[in-house]
């Protein structure tokens, strides 16, 4: 009996910056293809091929479909990328549909890489994102945050100027912005602007943008900021004893999206976000005072990955995407259907944390809770600071604060 033959492999072939160019490999591996598959740019680029061309073009399910087919019937696939197929390109979506035993990569040059040569900049630990076709921004603020610097690859949506509008309203104004466009081609164009002058900008098609920080934030971010940290109004905060045993309960993993409802001039919200990288943190106020503290405050910390919330809960509550980890600070009592809404968006497996201060609020949202089925745990915390009195110190303490934490099931298989 004759073993069945595997459809032979489909290489993808990293074509580099502006005008395509191969190793002798890949070049003998185009050359043997009966089939290629690319952008109208990179298919034009290559005229004389005598191959049956697929363009990438429309939704990308046809087209894995239509190489699928032809590998399957024992022709060779050839599948042109822009830079280098595995950065950022058609390759993790090819290795999702084929697995890597059924592909052969060449690599090339990638517009992070052409980009810093022609900056004079080291890329290695340069974290690079991708916007294209992508509408949350989240993966750009948490570089940033982070790194205090990003490549990011731009699309006819988000362009460089919309982008560092982006930034700006966030309160990024320490940042310049590197345009880098046509890179290796003729028209090929490198500017340097600040983040207002490039709001204004426009730039071509095939642009790559490099953010850097340019001063340091006001206010450096870390876990147990002190309370005179944050700018805020009055005494009516989550101080830093309660703050780090809350954060403690809530739990929050890289990746998760938190919420901080009532979240007064930020100081759960802030810390958070380094406890969830990669993941957004939307602090949710309705006074307009504090709200306008809480921009502030993210301003100065440079936590990017916060977004500022001015909204009263639960209606202003709709438009965020589900939450898998929820902090409460207060005013349960004034607002009795709130907890029950925010159970509700609670994703399965995820963590509520609520302060209470008053008796009577404590035991509204423990009955709530037990009506809703969802077991918590309860803890009373009361931190006495010591403070100057007589030449010596005394204790002064703080008001005790209930932290009841509840947890979501997870969602059965």
């Amino acid at each position: 009996m004759t073993p069945k033959l595997s459809p032979p492999p489909i290489a993808v072939l990293g074509c580099g910056m502006g005008r395509p160019w191969l190793a002798p490999e890949a070049a003998a591996c185009l050359a043997a293809a009966r089939v290629i598959v690319g952008g109208a740019r990179l298919l034009a680029a290559f005229p004389d091929h005598p191959g049956r061309r697929i363009p990438i073009a429309g939704p990308l399910a046809a087209v894995l479909d239509a190489i699928e087919t032809a590998a399957t019937a024992g022709q060779t696939v050839a599948v042109l990328a822009d830079g280098d197929g595995l950065h950022f390109g058609i390759g993790t979506t090819l290795l999702g549909r084929f697995g890597p035993d059924r592909l052969v990569f060449f690599p090339n040059v990638t517009a992070v890489a052409a980009a810093c040569s022609r900056l004079g900049r080291p890329w290695a630990g340069l974290p690079a994102v991708s916007l294209h076709g992508r509408t949350d921004a989240t993966p750009l603020f948490a570089a940033l945050a982070a790194h205090g610097a990003v490549a990011v690859y731009t699309d006819a949506t988000n362009t460089p100027a919309a982008i560092a509008a982006c930034l700006l309203e966030r309160g990024g104004e320490s940042f310049t912005m590197d345009i880098c466009e046509d890179l290796h081609l003729p028209g090929e164009r490198v500017r340097r602007l600040s983040l207002s002058e490039a709001a204004t900008a426009s730039a071509s098609a095939l642009a790559l943008v490099l953010i850097e920080r340019t001063a340091p934030p006001e206010v450096a971010l870390h876990l147990g900021l002190p309370d005179e940290a944050l700018l805020r109004h009055d005494a009516v905060f989550t101080k830093a004893p309660v703050r780090a045993v809350s954060l403690a309960a809530l739990a929050p993993r890289p990746g998760d999206v938190v919420w901080d409802v009532g979240a007064g001039t930020g100081s759960v919200a802030l810390e958070a976000s380094l406890l969830n990288p990669g993941g957004p943190v939307f602090a949710v106020e309705r006074d307009p005072a504090r709200h306008a503290l809480l921009a502030q405050n993210i301003r100065r910390t440079g936590a990017l990955t916060v977004t500022p919330v001015r909204a009263e809960a639960p209606q202003g509550l709709d438009a965020l995407p589900g939450p898998h980890r929820i902090f409460v600070g207060g005013g349960l009592s004034t607002r009795p259907d709130l907890l029950p809404e925010l159970c509700r968006r609670l994703l399965p497996g995820g963590r509520l944390v609520i302060n209470a201060v008053l008796l009577g609020s404590l035991g509204q949202a423990m009955d709530r809770l037990a009506a809703l089925s969802l077991p918590f745990t309860l803890t009373q915390l009361q931190a006495s600071p010591a403070s100057p009195l007589a030449g010596d110190l005394r204790l002064a303490a703080d008001n005790p604060v209930f932290i009841l934490t509840a947890a979501k099931e997870p969602a059965h298989a």
